[in-house]
């Protein structure tokens, strides 16, 4: 698999020469790279022919058509991970499908991964039968108490069988960071399972949140997507001043780079 973290733990898109099509109308240029990327995946995830390295291949096509059509994307800390001899949980705000998309190929080079994710996204047409062939922990957002039970066994399990999980405690995609809605939900997991949890603070509205469609919103190619991971860390007793410390770190990298 191919890896673009760099020795440093950085990773920044290189200046690029962009397209007519590109530059006139980023959203359409990109999206038409994307229903490709999805389909072939999708055929191949059918097949059974889907692995770990085939997701982080597709992600880094993802990834490569952004920056196609104008998008800067900047990774910071990636050496947080990199470096881990187990797995870990890593922990984020969620902003749009962006970082659903990219993150793979950032992280699975690395490690073995999954995700916790909605019922809806295992029921998607088409897509599906990508993130179904990720074995992620599926929680039906309706129910705090079935989610937990879901996460805490399903999560334990694949942990320990080496297997990274990736965890946005928000209810809701959403621009604006509001620390209320951030759960503990990952915290929790990280004690139960004694690993420790990798914060992921991210600005990734340069792929807006659609009207119709949440997930099919428009590209912009002004605003630089940002993935900062914090220092790895290990839970203890309840894990109320790691949860506030994690917070603090995703809210201090909004406020470094603009965000809400």
């Amino acid at each position: 698999m191919e890896k673009i973290i760099g020795p440093d733990g950085t990773y920044r898109t290189a200046p690029r020469t962009l397209s007519v099509p590109a530059r006139l109308s980023p959203s359409a240029a990109f999206y038409r790279q994307v229903l490709g990327i999805v389909l072939r995946s999708s055929r191949r995830a059918k097949r059974g022919n889907y692995g770990t390295k085939e997701w982080a291949e597709s992600s880094l096509e993802i990834l490569l058509a952004l920056e196609s059509v104008g998008v800067t994307i900047e990774v910071t800390g990636a050496e947080s991970f990199t470096g881990l001899s187990g797995p870990c949980i890593f922990v984020g705000n969620h902003m749009s499908t962006l970082e659903t998309f990219v993150l793979p190929g950032i992280i699975a080079p690395y490690r073995d991964l999954t995700f916790v994710v909605k019922q809806s996204l295992i029921d998607y047409p088409v897509f599906r039968h990508v993130m179904r062939s990720r074995d992620p922990v599926v929680v039906g957002r309706t129910n705090p108490r079935d989610d937990l039970k879901a996460v805490l066994e399903g999560g334990t399990g694949r942990l320990q069988s080496g297997r990274s999980i990736v965890i946005f405690p928000q209810t809701t995609r959403t621009a604006v960071f509001d620390p209320s809605s951030f759960n503990t939900i990952g915290v929790k997991l990280a004690k139960k399972a004694g690993v420790p949890v990798v914060p992921i603070a991210l600005k990734t509205d340069a792929w807006g949140n659609g009207k119709r469609l949440k997930d099919f919103g428009k590209i912009d190619p002004s605003k630089t997507v940002h993935f900062a991971f914090g220092r790895p860390v290990l839970i203890s007793e309840r894990g109320t001043e790691e949860h506030a410390g994690i917070i603090a770190y995703i809210s201090g990298k909004l406020k470094e780079w603009g965000a809400a």
